[in-house]
């Protein structure tokens, strides 16, 4: 009985284990093997061991700044979606029915249209001829150019990823009981003081598991790169997928796929010790 009941969790676990492992820990191991794989224009992958695609990445200043084009923008649009969607998941608390469930469903919304046709739409608001610079020039500005460059994937990117930090602060605001900031306000506390000293460390988790999502999306985000960045705007997606379909460099780019994965994980990982060491301490 005892050796049952130790041995059913793992039974009931095992089917969704299997699949998370065919679907994610066997490509992701192949990919490994695949990058130490010697690669010859003239005759393709060859089975033999090398390290030369890793030694050619991290020894090359292009490939510098690629990644640190890629981390900026990933770090900036996660630092705006923050500026925008803590507020607006706040607000989206406060609303009573049907207001919350109207704004939810807004919100909601981008999610239900493919990235690729959000990205269409975007090239053609801020082409030379779209509206953006229409009320440029209708203001005095004259036109600007916005689209193939770095700002055009970050405004993209935003309007992309903004959900994905608005419900995770949502959803942690659900669990903060709204007597408590009344009490707060009824001892003399300011609005800023109880939402620095008892709203904020409720909604660290949030805000965490919010920025963990938006930064690691952005990081890897191919489709609007590609076709708000162009040919010359890299990030280092599109030149995996440069390597793989373009160049046919296949163990080249697995070789930056997964120099992509470690580091955006030491980065994510960085900062979730980082905003834990800060939620601990506003607590204890």
């Amino acid at each position: 009985m005892k050796l049952r009941r130790h041995t059913t969790p793992w039974a009931l676990s095992a089917p969704a284990m299997l699949l998370f492992g065919c679907l994610l820990l066997v490509p992701l191991g192949l990919t490994a093997v695949l990058s130490f794989n010697v690669f010859d224009y003239t005759t393709g992958v060859k089975n033999e061991f090398t390290l030369a695609h890793y030694l050619a990445v991290l020894g090359d200043e292009y490939y510098y700044g690629i990644f640190w084009r890629t981390f900026w923008i990933s770090g900036l649009t996660t630092l705006i979606c923050l500026a925008v969607g803590a507020p607006e998941a706040y607000v989206l608390s406060r609303m009573g029915n049907p207001w919350r469930s109207i704004f939810l469903l807004v919100v909601l919304a981008p999610l239900l249209v493919s990235v690729v046709v959000r990205a269409f739409g975007w090239s053609m608001l801020l082409g030379p001829q779209g509206v953006v610079n229409h009320a440029l020039q209708v203001l005095g500005l004259g036109p600007v150019r916005i689209l193939y460059t770095e700002w055009a994937v970050v405004i993209a990117l935003v309007h992309v990823m903004l959900p994905f930090m608005v419900i995770p602060v949502w959803t942690s605001l659900q669990k903060l009981d709204a007597g408590v900031e009344n009490a707060a306000l009824s001892l003399s506390a300011s609005h800023f003081t109880t939402l620095r000293r008892i709203v904020l460390p409720q909604v660290l988790p949030g805000i965490l598991s919010g920025s963990l999502i938006v930064f690691g999306l952005s990081a890897s985000a191919f489709a609007i790169p590609g076709l708000l960045g162009g040919r010359r705007l890299k990030m280092v997606a599109t030149v995996v997928y440069d390597e793989y379909l373009h160049e046919l460099n296949w163990p080249l780019g697995a070789a930056l796929a997964l120099i992509l994965l470690v580091a955006n994980l030491l980065v994510m990982l960085s900062y979730n010790r980082v905003l834990e060491g800060r939620y601990k301490k506003s607590l204890g």
